[in-house]
């Protein structure tokens, strides 16, 4: 590992008269025949029965071990993870919830003899990565050893006709590092070619690495026509709008021309949103909201007063648009509060996967509610495209070591967290693998803006629980 390493270093740092390593030199280097990777074991997949998902601790479940190296198949490629992020599905990877995703590697498995590969008893986990192209498949012809790169993770089969207008309905459409084997929470990662970005270059590894994920997820939830199609002065409820997910709706809506209308649950968290540039802002913890009197039934009321606080702050208007992800706590709320005729567009349940809401607000008021899922590739592209023009920024707030990933996990489980947390793999320290200096400089202050937050926060922390 340390011959690549010290290729991608000089590739990095090269400038003046040095030269830098060309792919024939990437494609030269030795592959090792083993890599440190996070993973969770199957023989260990019930080692939560009976614990509630609250006190499960990703901290006992995740490992951090040496794992041989794959074979690479046709259109794929191996790539040098400089370093990777923790989302919410590696988190219930490591509690095993709602299921064992050992059962999705055992499905895809049985698709072909290549995808066997995936079918172990262990789990590599991990969606997201910033790194460098090592080796390419047959088949591939766009990218090449050497390429400084990220990945979405979208990994899809496109043999059944249902995927060629929207890659995200093939029957064999699935997450990496989730429902696949060998993802990005390692020093090596297995992608298919068409997983390939290029990586923004005036962002360093890790906040290159942070924006895959959620960032192409609120693309297509908000922005895209698969999802709410967000149009210039719409009103968008984001829930957790300072978050790893929210976090992004906030910049698109703003960047849109939309008003976005944030719900946090701390005055930190809506300070953060203020310096994202959203005014309309609802601190739900301070505001007392409660829209469930105990666990079978929901309470209007709040509803109602909820949707009054919500025109207060647009001048009498509803919301056009719900960012919905929390589930079963919000989500009766949030299609009670949308304007006749708007859009709950929906892509998680992060508090319960049963939904319940009052149908005829949404019948006799013809709203929609939309499902939207990860994103197409052309999706990705999409928003990988404005995070490397600016237009965008990572939401990165605290980095960890591969060692520490299980801690990483924890923190997120706990929400302990703001914005994205990301994870060092190869890269020795934070910081490196910067190209555009003045590009960088021109943004500095929306790129830490997450992290100066969290600085801010292990200073004085929150008086909110």
């Amino acid at each position: 590992m340390k011959e690549i390493l010290d290729a991608i270093q000089s590739q990095t740092e090269a400038k003046g008269g040095s030269a830098a390593p060309t792919a024939a030199d990437f494609a030269a280097l030795p592959i090792p025949e083993s890599y440190r990777a996070v993973t969770v074991h199957k023989d260990e997949a019930e080692m939560f029965a009976g614990v509630d998902s609250r006190d499960k601790d990703p901290r006992t479940s995740l490992h951090v071990e040496d794992v041989p190296v794959p074979e690479l198949g046709p259109g794929e490629a191996l790539v040098a993870v400089m370093a990777s992020s923790v989302n919410y599905n590696s988190v219930w990877t490591s509690i095993f919830e709602p299921v064992s995703t050992f059962g999705f590697l055992e499905r895809y498995g049985r698709v072909s003899e290549l995808t066997r590969r995936h079918d172990l008893p262990y789990h590599v986990i991990g969606s997201d990565l910033a790194g460098v192209v090592l080796r390419t498949g047959p088949g591939v012809n766009a990218w090449k050893p050497g390429d400084e790169v990220v990945a979405h993770c979208l990994s899809v089969e496109l043999e059944s006709s249902d995927g060629h207008n929207d890659t995200m309905l093939d029957p064999e459409q699935r997450i990496w590092g989730f429902e696949t084997n060998f993802g990005g929470l390692a020093e090596i990662a297995l992608v298919k070619s068409n997983q390939l970005m290029p990586k923004p270059g005036h962002l360093s590894w890790e906040e290159a690495a942070a924006p895959g994920l959620v960032n192409s997820t609120a693309y297509r939830q908000l922005v895209s026509r698969n999802g709410a199609g967000m149009k210039q002065g719409d009103n968008v409820l984001i829930w957790g709008a300072s978050g790893g997910l929210g976090s992004y709706a906030t910049q698109f809506a703003l960047a849109g021309g939309a008003n976005p209308i944030c719900v946090v649950s701390s005055e930190q968290k809506a300070e953060i949103c203020r310096k994202m540039g959203a005014e309309a802002i609802i601190d739900r913890n301070a505001e007392g909201y409660r829209f469930w009197q105990d666990e079978q039934n929901q309470d209007p009321r709040e509803w109602k007063r909820f949707g009054k606080r919500i025109r207060e702050l647009t001048g009498g208007e509803d919301v056009d648009i719900v960012f919905e992800h929390p589930g079963r706590e919000t989500f009766g709320a949030s299609v009670y509060v949308t304007r006749k005729g708007g859009t709950i567009v929906t892509c998680a349940s992060t508090s319960g996967y049963n939904h319940e809401y009052d149908n005829r607000y949404l019948w006799m008021s013809l709203k929609r509610i939309i499902g939207s899922h990860f994103a197409n590739y052309r999706e990705a592209w999409e928003a990988n495209r404005l995070i490397a023009k600016g237009k965008i920024h990572p939401t990165l707030s605290k980095v960890y070591s591969l060692d520490e990933t299980g801690q990483a996990a924890h923190d997120v489980h706990r929400n302990a967290h703001q914005g994205k947390v990301g994870v060092l793999a190869l890269a020795p320290r934070e910081g490196m693998g910067v190209r555009d200096e003045e590009m960088r400089e021109k943004h500095l202050d929306a790129i830490n803006l997450f992290r100066d937050a969290s600085a801010e926060r292990t200073i004085q922390p929150s008086r909110n629980v």
